[in-house]
């Protein structure tokens, strides 16, 4: 890559809303989640860490199941349980302990889902 070229890389890094590299609205940035993972057949395996929601953006397809097995692996998290408003999901997430969700989303659009103080967040994207 020539000098010009990682400048102007960098000056756009620069540019970057604070927003679009946060996860949650305390300000810690997003980490393992560039692309969003997408449904395959089966579960999909969702982590609470001390860095939020792994992954926190999830594709997923309008009228069909989805199966997440979410697992708390920290107690510094007030993500202690997860709650997605629009499918009426509020589901407890014991310390250590698989908890499977499962809901199908009717429309496409994007959801979100966060922890009961709505601080941490992930986002689902329904095709």
């Amino acid at each position: 890559m020539s000098r010009h070229a990682r400048t102007a890389v960098a000056a756009a890094l620069v540019a970057l809303p604070a927003a679009a590299l946060a996860q949650h609205d305390h300000g810690a940035p997003a980490k393992g989640g560039a692309a969003p993972a997408a449904a395959a057949k089966g579960a999909i395996e969702v982590s609470v860490t001390p860095d939020g929601w792994v992954p926190n953006r999830i594709r997923v397809k309008a009228g069909e199941k989805v199966k997440l097995v979410i697992t708390r692996k920290t107690e510094q998290t007030c993500a202690t349980e997860i709650v997605i408003k629009e499918l009426g999901v509020d589901t407890k997430l014991p310390l250590n302990q698989p908890v499977t969700v499962e809901f199908t989303p009717k429309k496409s659009g994007v959801l979100k889902y966060t922890c009961a103080m709505d601080m941490i967040s992930g986002t689902l994207i329904v095709q």
